[in-house]
């Protein structure tokens, strides 16, 4: 099958055609008058883009151009009687006061689809529309891969740096968004989801009834999931289980731990394939379907995916990267200091074991033990997008954007743009589905079919 490869951008305009809008309308406007016979046909070529309308590779990366993104709402009933301009720079304070005045002098945010004056009165009923300038981040350019549609189901082998769906600064950079504008798909259900710097096996419904049914085989344990990924350290050679507990610490961080207490059970089968003494390939089959399991148990067990920014971090971690439930000392960011533990054994231990880490999620006063550790991690993430900002910039003034006065980032490097964990195989009732493993697991190829798991077909 041929797909098309264009998309409807009736949302956003790319490239910054936004600069030009006014010119482009009074163009329009002629055009239709002169050409009021045009087919329906025509008008909706005016509306589309093709991929390589929006999509560009520089230094190894897949960039988009910054472009506007057009946000618009009917008038709060406590904007009603207000200016724009208090409205803006008193509601939304991302941004400067001198912002807000330009974008309205300039018609980036309009009231009921026209430019007016910052002192413009906003009633109720009235459309409010922000124009924004995004920079969205560029992602790596191997392609995504489809390794087989039937029966309503898409299934694909994503690459690394892509998240599956547009959230934050990402939007077109996305799985879902590639698979429509470069593929030609629409109408996509993801039935299992990978963190962005991960890669591997992803199953998309093509509607939602087959999404509904596969999400239900995942629940009932029907469907088995097995990783391939590279750790820190020398792994035992012996098949390993870890059942450890597992919560959510802070939501926004997305830093979820090890908690005997207060965990939803997990557990992961590992067993080692090769290595070198410093690093190791290991096969993962988790059993349950928590957010990082696979990463979190691997750190609990001392051996965390080598280049996990989240995980394998001494400078949030300590030097023991939090093996066995270890915190470093709080008010400390020294690895050399002895750690912390927060608990007592369980009664049911007749052994020490690492204490749990206990307390409630994010801003719950339960979680007191943990939010030492939640600071270094926004300490360390603050001081990470310090970098970014001046790392490259002259005179450690951060690089800004021309148009929209905000910071711009640094292409990401090569280190940046994944993690060693792979979606590798997945089988479900008469069904399995395998995806060739990365560069850095190559050696492993011959090994990992002693290890697989075997579906009853």
């Amino acid at each position: 099958m041929v797909w098309k490869k264009k998309h409807k951008l009736s949302e956003s305009c790319v490239a910054g055609t936004l600069d030009n809008r006014n010119k482009r309308r009074k163009e329009n406007d002629d055009d239709d008058a002169s050409n009021s016979s045009s087919s329906s046909s025509d008008d909706e070529a005016k509306n589309e883009l093709r991929a390589d309308d929006i999509y560009y590779v520089k230094d190894g990366l897949q960039q988009i151009h910054p472009y506007y993104h057009k946000y618009a709402t009917h008038a709060k009933g406590r904007w009603v009687g207000r200016s724009i301009f208090e409205i803006f720079s008193q509601e939304f304070r991302d941004r400067s006061t001198d912002y807000y005045e330009a974008a309205i002098r300039q018609g980036l945010i309009e009231l009921n689809g026209a430019t007016v004056d910052p002192s413009a009165i906003v009633r109720n009923g009235d459309l409010v529309t922000h124009y924004i300038h995004r920079h969205e981040p560029p992602v790596g350019t191997e392609p995504i891969r489809v390794v087989e549609e039937r029966d309503g189901l898409l299934v694909i082998d994503k690459p690394p740096s892509v998240p599956v769906h547009p959230s934050g600064r990402y939007n077109y950079n996305s799985v879902i968004r590639i698979l429509e504008i470069k593929h030609g798909y629409t109408g996509l259900f993801p039935v299992n989801r990978l963190d962005r710097l991960t890669s591997g096996l992803m199953l998309i419904g093509l509607n939602a009834n087959v999404a509904r049914n596969m999400e239900v085989d995942f629940r009932l344990h029907r469907i088995q999931k097995e990783y391939i990924c590279k750790v820190k350290g020398d792994f035992p050679p012996e098949h390993i289980v870890c059942d450890q507990p597992i919560r959510v610490v802070a939501h926004k961080l997305s830093l979820n731990c090890v908690d005997p207490a207060d965990g939803k059970p997990s557990t992961t089968e590992f067993q080692r394939l090769s290595g070198d003494g410093e690093t190791s390939i290991v096969y993962c089959r988790p059993k349950t379907g928590r957010t990082h399991q696979i990463r979190v148990h691997l750190q609990f067990l001392g051996f965390p995916i080598a280049n996990d920014p989240l995980y394998c971090n001494e400078d949030v971690w300590g030097q023991d990267l939090g093996k066995d439930g270890n915190l470093p000392p709080a008010n400390s960011n020294s690895s050399s200091k002895q750690p912390v533990k927060t608990t007592t054994p369980l009664a049911a231990d007749t052994v020490e074991v690492p204490e749990k880490m206990a307390g409630k999620r994010d801003n719950d006063s339960a979680n007191e033990p943990w939010l030492p550790l939640v600071q270094r991690m926004e300490e360390w993430k603050t001081k990470q997008e310090l970098v970014d900002h001046v790392g490259k910039s002259v005179d450690c003034v951060p690089r800004m954007c021309s148009k929209c006065s905000n910071p711009t980032y640094p292409d990401p490097t090569p280190d940046e743009l994944s993690i060693w964990l792979h979606a590798w195989r997945y089988s479900g009732p008469g069904w399995t589905f395998e995806t060739p493993l990365p560069a850095w697991a190559q050696g492993a190829s011959d090994l990992v079919d002693s290890v697989k798991y075997h579906s009853e077909q």
